[in-house]
């Protein structure tokens, strides 16, 4: 068992019971093929959760912070995560990510950027719409619906994929384009709560 499939493992023991988690439109993502999973951000433990409510290998963008610890960096290396800098336009980080789309993998994006701690869904940053543009990558929005509270109900929604043949012949800039993913995030997320 690789590590990926073992961490998978472990938070879905640790996760789906403490957090209660309800998963609602998984068949919207595509079985095989590039895809971008474009999810909101509200605590550090998203990425994992994203990670065990879908059948796909996710690769994950993080801040590059992460990787300074080398315990850290490396089991975070293993579980498909490769680091970005926020704050600037880091090319490195947007040729591995386009690589990743390019070989047929699964892409998970916070377009915030940073954590939104008032449940409410905030502005993206431009980079969703770069890569969205840039690939043929199925656009999967992605809400989550929390907080998390151990033991409450915690909702982790599917939207359908995003229809981006208009934006892409209309080379639309990739904030209009992260704009509008955002919209459907936020469109899923106000659908769900409860």
């Amino acid at each position: 068992m690789n590590l990926y499939k073992l961490g998978k493992f472990l938070c879905s023991v640790v996760f789906y019971p403490m957090y209660r988690i309800k998963v609602i439109g998984k068949k919207n993502i595509p079985a095989e093929g590039p895809v971008i999973i474009c999810a909101n951000h509200i605590s550090n433990i998203d990425p994992p959760v994203v990670g065990i409510t879908n059948n796909r290998n996710i690769y994950f963008l993080a801040k590059e912070e992460l990787f300074k610890n080398p315990i850290i960096g490396g089991i975070l290396k293993k579980v498909h995560a490769f680091p970005i800098k926020r704050g600037m336009r880091d090319r490195d980080a947007l040729r591995k990510g386009l690589g990743v789309l390019k070989e047929g993998h699964a892409l998970g994006l916070f377009p915030e950027g940073s954590r939104q701690k008032n449940n409410e869904v905030g502005k993206g940053l431009a980079g969703a719409g770069f890569f969205a543009l840039r690939s043929e990558a199925a656009i999967v929005p992605c809400a989550i619906v929390g907080p998390y509270r151990k033991f409450k109900p915690l909702k982790v929604v599917y939207g359908e994929p995003i229809d981006m043949s208009e934006y892409r012949e209309q080379k639309a800039s990739a904030q209009v384009v992260t704009d509008r993913i955002m919209e459907e995030i936020r469109q899923l997320h106000k659908i769900h709560q409860s």
